[in-house]
């Protein structure tokens, strides 16, 4: 059931001082800040991070406010966001002007009409890459999940993001280069008031998969820069834009919007359904009734968009894996003016952390909040949510625009891999991340396949 979480009076915020809080931080970053929220239970906290002291919000009356309310006074600027504006420029994920039009070029893209003509591709995509587990399932061979889960994803993002216009051999290169820039970020997000001048793990490697990246994106750029074509894809419409008559823009800016849909919607996915396979595993009844609804629904078909709507478990399981493990664990926004949050006061300039993570981990909003349980998304138990106690893609007027193209594809490739295969994990693996733009296992997840013999 719900909790019913009402408005919990802040006046103060929850102050660490930084002798206290450290070591965790040296030690476990993303715990340290599990434990803090813990502590505070939805008051806002006052973090001390030596060089900056911004505010973390969780109890989700704070979110609505920042993220919707006063969503135009909480931007997306400051030190926190510095790391993802130099890398992701004036994209759909800038703030302003810049991210109005990027919007609304992008808008006609994730129609329902256009998701649902997407979605055939992707089904097809999907299958087609969930055949390549038939080999090693057949003889039995350990797979790595995070880099097949990402080969899978990429082979149907690679659809809406490019259609036809991106060759295989283009997007081997793309998908290696953005995966290590995804992780060698990670310092520089978790230290953004570091200078450039002073070296951090990883800066050479991200530097040189942003080069590469940027190689091919911009020759494709070039390649199409007369004639884009037609076709319902990201960088038709971008391309398109580019070339009308009032348009002001340039190739950095299809290149900043190709990379920005890029990262949200393929890394965000690839982790996502990552983490599924050691929760099916610590639940077994979960696992089991999930292939019961996809025996009965799939049957002997190969998957299409056609089931998903009488597939209710599978997309309440992808729901509660949202919740425990969102694709962006932590929205920076900056105070433009004073204002307050709660009673607290907040000056201009200020940051604000806002964390899905740990919003959806709160003991006042959720009943046993790290349990893994899909029925806490039963239509009737939904209806007594806070509208921000759950928000794995945001909120507001920044609320991911393609949070339907996630839903369908994660969908549709639970479905298409548990309709031909039962996994089972070599050994039980904590699922527990490891801190950085995004989360990561902190070990590598290794599992093999049985067939699943299907009769008609």
């Amino acid at each position: 059931m719900a909790i019913d979480i009402g408005t919990i009076p802040a006046r103060r915020a929850k102050k660490f001082p930084l002798y206290r809080t450290a070591s965790g931080f040296v030690r476990d970053p993303l715990r340290q800040l599990e434990q803090m929220s813990e502590i505070a239970d939805g008051r806002l906290v006052r973090l001390d991070l030596g060089a900056s002291r911004p505010f973390l919000a969780t109890h989700p009356d704070d979110v609505q406010q920042v993220l919707r309310r006063e969503s135009g006074n909480f931007v997306r600027d400051g030190l926190f966001w510095r790391t993802m504006r130099e890398l992701m420029g004036d994209s759909i994920l800038a703030e302003g002007a810049e991210w109005e039009h990027s919007k609304k070029v992008l808008q006609p893209v994730f129609t329902t009409r256009n998701v649902n003509r997407l979605s055939g591709l992707m089904a097809e995509a999907i299958n087609h890459a969930v055949d390549g587990l038939e080999e090693p399932a057949s003889i039995g061979a350990t797979i790595d999940v995070l880099p097949e889960m990402s080969w899978i994803v990429n082979e149907s993002v690679i659809k809406v993001l490019f259609g036809d216009k991106i060759s295989n051999d283009q997007a081997n290169v793309l998908v290696p280069a953005f995966d290590q820039v995804a992780t060698k970020i990670t310092y520089r997000f978790l230290l953004p008031f570091v200078p450039r001048a002073v070296p951090l793990p990883g800066d050479r490697a991200y530097r040189e998969a942003v080069e590469t990246m940027d190689r091919m994106l911009f020759d494709l750029v070039d390649r199409y820069r007369d004639d884009p074509g037609e076709g319902n894809d990201i960088f038709t419409a971008l391309c398109h834009a580019r070339m009308a008559d009032d348009s002001d823009l340039d190739d950095r800016w299809v290149r900043d919007n190709l990379l920005a849909m890029f990262a949200t919607s393929t890394e965000t996915t690839t982790l996502a359904l990552t983490w599924l396979w050691p929760l099916l595993h610590d639940h077994p009844h979960v696992a089991e009734r999930l292939q019961e609804e996809i025996r009965s629904v799939v049957g002997t078909e190969r998957v299409h968009t056609g089931h998903l709507d009488d597939l209710h478990y599978v997309k309440q399981v992808v729901q509660e894996l949202l919740r425990l493990y969102p694709v962006g664990w932590m929205f920076p926004r900056m105070a433009t003016k004073d204002t307050s949050l709660r009673g607290v006061p907040i000056k201009a300039g200020s940051p604000v952390l806002i964390s899905p993570y740990l919003t959806h981990r709160l003991k006042s909003v959720w009943e046993d909040p790290t349990r893994f349980d899909p029925d806490r998304f039963l239509p009737e138990r939904t209806r007594d949510h806070h509208r921000y106690a759950y928000f794995p893609f945001g909120g507001g007027p920044h609320q991911c625009i393609g949070r339907h193209v996630f839903n369908v594809e994660a969908q549709l490739i639970l479905t298409s891999i548990l309709s031909r295969f039962r996994p089972r994990l070599l050994e039980a693996v904590p699922a527990e991340p490891r801190i950085g733009a995004t989360l990561r296992p902190r070990s590598p997840i290794q599992m093999t396949l049985t067939r699943v013999r299907r009769t008609a």
